[in-house]
């Protein structure tokens, strides 16, 4: 358990951390954005945060935080894979849960803080779909 902990919290996450933080930065401006200055939906700005995020986020990963060196059409795939079932999932979950939990708010802030808390169980389920999935090492290029 001690080794998978490690593992877990080792440069790559620090360095993922890092990228995470530009890209949220990046990302969360533009949601918030779309949503209450151009009034546009829920659904729409999360969806913009992580489509535009993505893009950066894909390379920064990719070059900087996994190193990885794959550059085939699967391994963009994975990628795309993982950020859609990790929005669906964060934010298709977050909506319902905060708009219980704070169902005597107005709906502008719930759906404020359904965004941030889309946005926190993004971060965790990314990291793992990216580490794990995404840019994983084989054990032949560990080899290398």
């Amino acid at each position: 358990m001690k080794n998978l902990i490690a593992k877990f919290f080792d440069k790559t996450f620090w360095k993922f951390i890092l990228v995470g933080i530009a890209n949220t930065l990046f990302g969360t401006g533009i949601m918030f954005l779309f949503y209450n200055v151009f009034h546009l939906s829920y659904w729409v700005s999360s969806a913009s945060n992580y489509i535009f995020g993505s893009i950066l986020s894909y390379f920064l990963n990719k070059h900087f935080t996994f190193q990885s060196r794959d550059n085939s059409p699967k391994g963009v795939l994975r990628f795309v894979v993982d950020i859609t079932v990790c929005y669906l999932v964060a934010y298709g979950g977050a909506q319902p849960l905060v708009g219980y939990l704070f169902s005597s708010l107005e709906e502008t802030v719930r759906d404020n803080l359904a965004m941030l808390a889309g946005m926190c169980i993004f971060v965790v389920l990314n990291y793992c779909g990216q580490r794990f999935f995404v840019f994983r090492k084989t054990d032949d290029s560990d080899e290398k």
